[in-house]
């Protein structure tokens, strides 16, 4: 089979040929029909990850049909349509990820961008039939994330006023759209006035440029403040989302793009009764929650673009410049 490959650290995708896969038992093979990029494949690539193993065929987002089946697995999933969760070995806490035994397909396992991938039959689940497989493969590990956020640690309610920073990357754009079915009141920041205006376009109430110096001040003026923060950067921006959370407000953290931030004000935290909690990926029941979510909305992922199988390197590069809107699909099949 065919597989894109990264050879070494700053090197680009190589599509080339890699031995065939035989299913395990409790293993299904896929035949990925499409995938998506995310940011922490772009992190591999750059060697900014860790754990870090080469050669890898990366990618953790994928949708396609059961091509075969392993022992103990049921025979009717076979050509079946499906999607594909990428949280290995979650652990038995609901609550948390196993310190050691949870992984992320595509990396130290080899991932999605590939003809064919090796999962566990529990790791994959009906693919709703709205979707395309290139809008399927856009779901699982930005959606994941974005729902486990809101939901499971956010407690989003209707009519809550939420703050989404950093709109037009993957996570953010399914915050924005889940919490719009939830009839939240949605605002969000951005670097580009474009991604703001889209954003509105969909839904949102309003948004900022964090470029300028007093979009605090700007948000402050627009919206008061929020019930619920969603951010995926940190850095010197906590202190900023301190003040902007409500009394009894709750932020979630699901990265750190921007690092750590210098200091931070406990007062604010403690005096305004904050909730500060972090987030990644989800849980099986997540995973399951969030797909029947999409289904039940008839929601549509937001796609940027789709590149040819051989092309994957021209979406690894686009992903680099930041000038997405939505997500980045790889068509396989």
């Amino acid at each position: 089979m065919k597989a894109l490959v990264l050879p070494e650290k700053n090197q680009p995708l190589i599509l080339k040929d890699v031995p065939d896969l035989v299913p395990g038992y409790d293993e299904v093979i896929v035949k990925i029909h499409a995938a998506a990029l995310n940011h922490r494949d772009l992190w591999i690539q750059k060697g900014q990850y860790a754990g870090l193993k080469y050669p890898i065929t990366p990618g953790s987002d994928g949708a396609g049909v059961v091509a075969a089946i392993g022992s103990n697995v049921d025979p009717l999933l076979k050509g079946k349509e499906v999607i594909i969760n990428p949280a290995l070995n979650w652990g038995d806490n609901p609550a948390y990820q196993h310190p050691k035994n949870f992984q992320i397909l595509g990396l130290p396992l080899d991932g999605t961008f590939a003809e064919y991938v090796k999962i566990p039959a529990t790791n994959i689940t009906s693919k709703p039939t709205q979707l395309s497989f290139e809008e399927a493969a856009a779901i699982p590990l930005a959606g994941t994330t974005a729902y486990r956020a809101l939901f499971t640690r956010g407690r989003l309610r209707s009519n809550e006023k939420i703050l989404i920073t950093g709109i037009g990357g993957g996570v953010a754009l399914f915050a924005l759209q889940f919490a719009l079915a939830t009839n939240a009141d949605v605002y969000v920041t951005s670097g580009s006035k474009e991604k703001i205006d889209r954003a509105i376009a969909a839904g949102a109430t309003d948004g900022v440029n964090y470029k300028d110096e007093d979009w605090v001040e700007k948000l402050q003026e627009k919206a008061g403040g929020f019930d619920v923060i969603i951010d995926g950067a940190a850095g010197d921006n906590v202190g900023h989302l301190l003040n902007l959370a409500s009394p009894g407000g709750r932020i979630i953290f699901y990265g750190a793009t921007r690092g750590n931030p210098a200091n931070i004000e406990i007062r604010r935290i403690f005096w305004k009764q904050l909730n500060v909690l972090g987030s990644t990926m989800g849980n099986p029941e997540d995973f399951q929650d969030m797909v029947s979510f999409v289904n039940d909305h008839q929601l549509h992922p937001i796609i940027d673009e789709v590149f040819s199988f051989a092309d994957g390197e021209k979406a690894f590069r686009k992903m680099d410049s930041a000038a997405q809107y939505g997500k980045l699909v790889i068509k396989i099949a």
